[in-house]
């Protein structure tokens, strides 16, 4: 068996890691409202300006500028603070009526401040009688400050349905969808972050499966081959070295190298190798273009530890056990294959056991449905599993490492 050389060790996992929007600064809000309101005014005033001259009596541009930057702009400075108030106290199904009246009191105090920031420009109203622009607070005749209350109400009266449902009513809506992004993201993170968990924790499951019982065997194997043959029980113990110091390295990580996966499974089938002696034959079949690809830890030793465990070894004749990964475009082929008993109504525990169980489960929640795990089997014939995942290789700084 030649052994892939190693070329590097657990890289991050690519698979599951949205990113996730952060809450807007201040700032940045007050930047869109006056950006989207500014952008507003200008378009109403060249539809003003075109609407007038096409009937024959143009307005001066800077007085239909005014006119319209007097109607609009007061909403950037409005939208923030009713922003805000909307994602503070969202509409929800168990608090829609309480939450109603709130908005409704808050779009009458939000037109009556828009209707006073208006009346404060020169802009606020149109006297037909001297044919000019005047403020509500502002007397410019006699150059002091005076209320139009008569001037004031008549604004807060025409232009209360426009608020609401102009202005006011889009922004609560605006909020509400973002305010809805947010928790969906929120449960998208919460999602990644338990299906995260669940991985690691089936790792560690696999992990514990492993190592007591292999343990074990290996132990009972070196204390046994001490008594006949010193080489191979220090071969057995060298390997063992190595498949220990491997998984110490790898820690808790899920995705790794499939040179480093396969340097792992072949460190396994040494000491098992040298445990079974001629009893088993073993191919190895790895394609230079698939070593850089990224797999998940422990996927290939369940697979290889079943077909000796019920495959190989129930049979009397020497067994072979073939290991062959391939790249197809973008997709990656792995296969074990024994030429062991089967599946047979004696063997059928080999397609349900915790190992492949397991593996199915991580598969799932690395992968989704981008996946797929298959046994194929005719009694007495053998057995092969196959895996297919998306390729993807591991970073620069991974492989050289």
């Amino acid at each position: 068996m030649r052994r892939p050389r190693r070329t590097g060790t657990s890289v991050t996992p690519t698979v599951g890691t949205p990113e996730f929007l952060v809450r807007p600064r201040p700032r940045v809000i007050w930047g869109v409202s006056f950006g989207v309101w500014g952008l507003l005014s200008l378009a109403a005033t060249g539809t003003i300006a075109e609407f007038y001259r096409s009937r024959g009596a143009p307005m001066e541009f800077l007085d239909t500028l005014g006119m319209e930057c007097s109607q609009i702009l007061p909403y950037a400075l409005l939208t923030p603070f009713v922003f805000a108030m909307a994602m503070r106290y969202p509409m929800q199904r168990n608090n829609w009526l309480k939450r109603l009246v709130l908005y409704l009191g808050v779009g009458l105090l939000f037109s009556l401040a828009h209707d006073i920031l208006r009346g404060a420009t020169p802009y606020a109203y149109w006297e037909s009688k001297n044919r000019t622009f005047h403020s509500t607070f502002w007397n410019s005749e006699a150059h002091k400050f005076t209320i139009r209350w008569e001037a004031l109400q008549s604004i807060f009266y025409s232009n209360i349905v426009d608020d609401l449902s102009g202005a006011y009513l889009p922004i609560i809506l605006t909020a509400h969808m973002f305010s809805f992004y947010q928790s969906t993201r929120e449960r998208e993170r919460r999602t990644v972050q338990l299906e995260a968990q669940l991985t690691k924790a089936n790792l560690q499951q696999l992990k514990a499966q492993l190592q007591p019982h292999f343990l074990f065997n290996t132990m009972h194997s070196i204390s046994a081959l001490m008594l006949t043959n010193v080489n191979a029980a220090d071969k057995m113990m060298s390997r063992l070295s190595d498949l220990l110091r491997m998984s110490l390295e790898d820690g808790n990580g899920q995705i790794t190298t499939l040179s480093h996966e396969l340097e792992f499974v072949t460190a396994y089938l040494d000491i098992e190798k040298i445990r079974l002696g001629d009893r088993v034959r073993i191919a190895l079949d790895f394609a230079a273009e698939t070593l850089d690809a990224q797999v998940p830890h422990l996927l290939l030793q369940p697979l290889v530890e079943n077909a000796i465990k019920h495959g190989v070894s129930k049979i009397s004749t020497p067994g072979e056990i073939r290991v062959v990964t391939s790249r197809q475009v973008d997709r990656l082929h792995l296969m074990v294959c024994d030429n062991g008993p089967g599946l047979s109504s004696q063997a059928t525990g080999r397609s349900t056991g915790v190992g492949l169980r397991a593996t199915r489960e991580r598969l799932q929640t690395l992968y989704g449905s981008d996946q797929r795990l298959e046994i194929r089997s005719n009694q007495g014939a053998g057995l092969e599993v196959s895996v297919d995942l998306p390729f993807r290789s591991a970073p620069v700084e991974n492989r050289d490492s």
